[in-house]
């Protein structure tokens, strides 16, 4: 048995950055379709209200077409919430997904070299013997330069440190 620190991989990953960026991109954009969205609906609401203020519509009118801003605004807001939801979710999937797959694939060759049988990531571990590390290990067949912690010893399973 063996562990990762799957944390410090993904964060050492330029494409994990490059990923974040791009999530934050989107949520900014998102965000901005939700500001628009209110302020057509203030809008709307002010048409009404001037309306009111020159005496085209009743009170009755008024009251009618008040609440059917709100209902509108209601449904496009819980509309609009549930669909950014997803479209941040389904952005977030298409970009880690790939990342979380190499790394996994990473982890699989690296076990299988050195003849470990079990590795677990180490936030679900309650101790942690870092003889049993095998990050730098996973971080140089992805690519990335050891973090100094210490490389695992295949013949004896132990760590030694650096």
């Amino acid at each position: 048995m063996a562990f990762v620190n799957s944390a410090e991989i993904l964060a050492r990953l330029p494409v994990v950055k490059q990923a974040d960026t791009q999530l934050e991109g989107l949520q900014k954009q998102v965000q901005q379709q939700g500001k628009t969205m209110v302020e057509q609906l203030q809008q709307e609401y002010l048409a009404v209200q001037q309306k009111v203020e020159r005496g085209e519509l009743s009170p009755g009118q008024q009251e009618r077409g008040s609440c059917k801003i709100k209902s509108e605004g209601n449904r496009k807001s819980g509309t609009f919430e549930q669909d950014m939801a997803k479209q941040m979710q389904d952005k977030r999937t298409e970009l880690l997904q790939p990342i979380y797959n190499q790394v996994n694939e990473a982890i699989a060759t690296v076990a299988k070299g050195e003849n470990v049988h079990m590795v677990f990531d180490q936030s679900v571990l309650l101790y942690v013997d870092e003889n049993l590390n095998l990050s730098n290990l996973v971080m140089a067949q992805l690519g990335l330069s050891a973090s100094g912690t210490g490389t695992f010893n295949r013949s004896t399973g132990r760590l030694w440190r650096c």
